[in-house]
């Protein structure tokens, strides 16, 4: 649910970077950083542990305008990849506005993208959220490597309900932005309804 800061006139936004581990949620969010102007962007945060990291930042989009006078922040979070991480994952969901889930189009990993959808769901309805209501976008990352699953494949697999879904290769920028532009104007949408 986003957060009204009436002093600072924003609405504060909340999407989460959901997927198997090395699936490249990290990459994603350090190519946003990394390309996002200094003056509309918080910290980088990172919170390590023994085998993953979960990042955070927030950032306010100079040009997505605003919504009945106030401007929209966003604040995106990555979860662990490793499920026994799990505890971490539900309270990353926590109060979640828009989700991108990456998928990792390896051929061996798709079995681990099946169950972190899967864990996706479940952890959303823990928290009251209907991964079918939700503004949710599907990027297929690793799009360059020689044993990528076709796209048919993938779609059939990850995205049967065909939310908007893009190709990635996080480490070059490919597909980030216009992942996330997806999914920031599926929430924005929602919150002009009152959602």
């Amino acid at each position: 649910m986003s957060f009204i800061n009436y002093s600072s006139r924003e609405i504060n936004c909340k999407i989460v970077y959901y997927g198997p581990g090395l699936c490249g949620k990290t990459t994603n969010l350090q190519y946003i950083y990394n390309k996002t102007n200094a003056e509309t962007k918080g910290k980088l945060i990172s919170l390590s542990t023994e085998t993953d990291r979960t990042l955070f930042f927030d950032f306010l989009p100079l040009s997505l305008g605003e919504i009945r006078g106030f401007k929209t922040r966003f604040h995106l979070y990555t979860v662990p990849g490793q499920v026994f991480y799990d505890a971490s994952r539900k309270l990353i969901l926590k109060g979640v506005d828009g989700v991108v889930f990456v998928a990792d189009s390896q051929v061996e990993r798709m079995e681990a993208n099946m169950e972190s959808i899967e864990n996706l769901r479940v952890n959303l309805a823990e928290q009251g959220y209907d991964l079918n209501k939700i503004p949710y976008v599907v990027q297929y990352n690793k799009r360059d490597l020689p044993n990528a699953v076709s796209m048919e494949e993938m779609r059939k697999v990850l995205n049967p309900r065909v939310v908007p879904e893009y190709q990635a290769v996080a480490p070059t920028g490919v597909g980030v932005f216009d992942t996330l532009k997806a999914v920031a104007k599926l929430v924005l949408t929602e919150l002009k309804k009152g959602g």
